[in-house]
């Protein structure tokens, strides 16, 4: 499989006390309950409304020089200078038009995709599961180009 390209939000894994782990897609994941915040609050729910809505903005980059960045929607409401002023700092880059801290280590060992977490010991960990999409914690991408 050929790794290098775009990949965009697919589904979002989440528990069903029924049937386990489900994968809900974008339209799903913004119609499904927010048990975790009191849903009477219009701001809290305009808060989590604003943060699902980057979760499946969000896109992974996979670059032939065995880089790939988490991209991530600029959100709205800033302007062009605050986003000048946030990636003159070099705490952000933009890439596509989309915000990424840094750039993330690839390999492919034995026909698969593996990334560096910079997490733990070993940090690197298989990217692609059994159904081809790039995973990242729950989040699954499928490949766009």
């Amino acid at each position: 499989m050929n790794y290098i390209g775009k990949w965009v939000f697919d589904s979002i894994g989440t528990h069903d006390d029924e049937k386990g782990m489900i994968y809900l897609n974008a339209d799903e994941y913004l119609a499904s309950p927010m048990p975790y915040i009191d849903e009477n609050d219009e701001e809290a729910v305009a808060d989590e409304m604003d943060e699902r809505k980057k979760t499946i903005g969000m896109q992974v980059k996979i670059c032939d020089d065995g880089k790939l960045y988490f991209l991530m929607p600029v959100p709205d409401g800033v302007s062009e200078a605050e986003l000048k002023e946030v990636i003159s700092t070099g705490e952000l880059m933009l890439i596509d038009d989309m915000l990424t801290d840094k750039a993330i280590a690839w390999e492919e060992r034995d026909g698969e995709l593996w990334y560096d977490t910079g997490i733990g010991d070993d940090s690197w960990t298989k990217a692609i599961d059994e159904n081809g999409f790039f995973t990242i914690i729950t989040m699954r991408f499928k490949k766009i180009d």
